[in-house]
This record gives structure tokens, sequence and C-alpha cells, in this order.
């Protein structure tokens, strides 16, 4: 980034993304998503300004678990090839993915590199393979990328003088010789069926998640921190969704054990009938 480029952010958002921005002299431009957390197209392209480098990707996305289906991506990656020849400027897709291989409902992960030439792709093995304490992962960029050298070097060149964000060799050899299996998907995507049968049944509003481990219901209040703060008095523990650029909300996190899920049920029903959506 040059001091001043804008980089665009979809809500709800990683808290982090705007710090990363930030710390290189960009400057976030959030766009609101629908109501079901999917992207509106005309909505992308009324931010995309003369100083746009690049939009922010994440799917299977968190906090909210939706995943943009391959028509979405199809049609970003249309108008921001034509963005880019209206401008006369490259914009890049920079596309998050801890999550890709976490997908259920029989979806199949969507490449942006089929459809965006000028795309990165950041991913990490800490949800897909429950390393988050190894911190390793990959940057992958599209082979059709324009100055694709420049920034193929500048990524190695950041990886090199950032010592805290390199894996062991050993680590590494032994994460190539595990990319064919992962964490047990069918295990989160029947919590994912539990919690949110239960959810709605209580009266919450809920965005079916597709993917990773994540839910992020309505907030029967629009203060989310004093809703947060209620569930903790009843002993569960949620994030309240104004950290993701999405107040009235809040993420619940089900990568949990099953008893831990089954004893939040209480609390969840207790708050759900004094905020009245149930009796």
């Amino acid at each position: 980034l040059d001091p001043g480029d804008e980089v665009i952010v979809l809500a709800p958002y990683f808290v982090e993304f705007l710090a990363y921005i930030d710390n290189h002299g960009g400057r976030p431009r959030v766009v609101r998503t629908g109501p079901d957390f999917m992207p509106d197209i005309d909505a992308v392209e009324a931010a995309v300004s003369a100083r746009t480098k690049a939009i922010v990707l994440n799917s299977p996305n968190n906090p909210s678990g939706v995943v943009y289906p391959e028509h979405l991506i199809a049609d970003l990656s249309a108008m921001l090839s034509r963005k880019e020849k209206e401008l006369d400027r490259e914009l890049y897709i920079i596309s998050d993915e801890p999550y890709r291989r976490i997908v259920f409902d029989g979806l199949k992960p969507v490449s942006v590199f089929n459809h965006y030439r000028n795309s990165i792709v950041i991913s990490s093995h800490s949800k897909d393979l429950a390393l988050p304490g190894e911190r390793i992962g990959y940057a992958a960029l599209n082979p059709a990328a324009e100055e694709h050298d420049e920034i193929m070097a500048g990524i190695i060149y950041s990886n090199r003088i950032l010592g805290f964000v390199n894996a062991p060799a050993l680590m590494q050899h032994a994460v190539r010789a595990v990319q064919h299996i992962t964490v047990s998907v069918p295990d989160y995507e029947r919590k994912r069926n539990m919690l949110y049968g239960a959810l709605t049944e209580m009266g919450y509003e809920v965005v079916r998640p597709q993917g990773a481990f994540y839910m992020f219901p309505k907030s029967p209040v629009e203060d989310d921190v004093e809703f947060v703060h209620e569930l903790l008095s009843l002993l569960v523990l949620v994030v309240p969704g104004q950290g993701f650029g999405s107040p009235g909300h809040f993420r619940i996190s089900y990568c949990v054990d099953d008893r831990t899920l089954d004893n939040s049920l209480e609390g969840f029903r207790k708050a759900a009938v004094r905020y009245g959506l149930t009796r």
C-alpha cells in the first residue's frame, strides 16, 4: 500500500483487518453486507474510488459463517475487472481463507483464482488442521497477476524479516505431508445443526452458517454489549458484534466439546425468556 490507498472491507469482518490496513498507511473503506451477510455488488462498486487498491474477502466468513457462492465471486470479479479499465489501475482481491476446507451442506470451496487474475489467497492451518499455536499457513499469488514477480518478492521479503511468523522447518515438512487431511468437518456440521436448531426454536434470529465454526445471531436488544454481559451472567461467553463492524449481533464459536454446547443452552434459553423471545 501507498499512504492513503483505500482497501474495501466487508462488514462483518475479522477484527484485525482494519489494523492491518492502518499499520501500512492505508485507509479501510467498510461496506456493510445485507441481512444475509452476503455482499451487495452495487454497494461494493460504489465504494471503489481512484484510491482503491484492494478488497478483502473472507469466505467462509468469521464471524458469520456464511460462504460466498461462486456466482457472487464471479460477479464481483467482473465488476472489479471493469473498474480496473475505468480507473486505469490494478485492483486486487485479497482472499483470507483459513476456513476454506471447513464447509457444510455438500458445498465445495470456490477458488478466486478461477475468476480474477489480480488475486492473492492467504490461509492458515490454525483452523483446518487445528494448529493455532504453530502459526503456520501460506500466501498464494495468482500466476496471472500483474506485477507478479514484484509482489512475490515483497511477500517473501516480508516473511523473512518478520521472524516471528517463520514456522520451524520440521513443521513445514510435516504440514506439507498432511495436506490431504483436515479436522473432522462432520463433527462441526453436527454441532452447527444442533446449535442452530436450538437457538431458532428459542426465537433467536440466526443466519444459518455453511462454513467455519461460528454463528452470528441478532441481539434481541440494540445494545449487543448489554446482551453479551447478560449472557456472561448466565455463564455463556460470546463476543459482541460491534467488534466485527456489525453492532446488534453477537458471535458464538462452537468449536468446543459437546458438553459445553449443551450446558450453554440453558443460559441462552433464560436470556431468550428475559428479553421476550420465548415464553
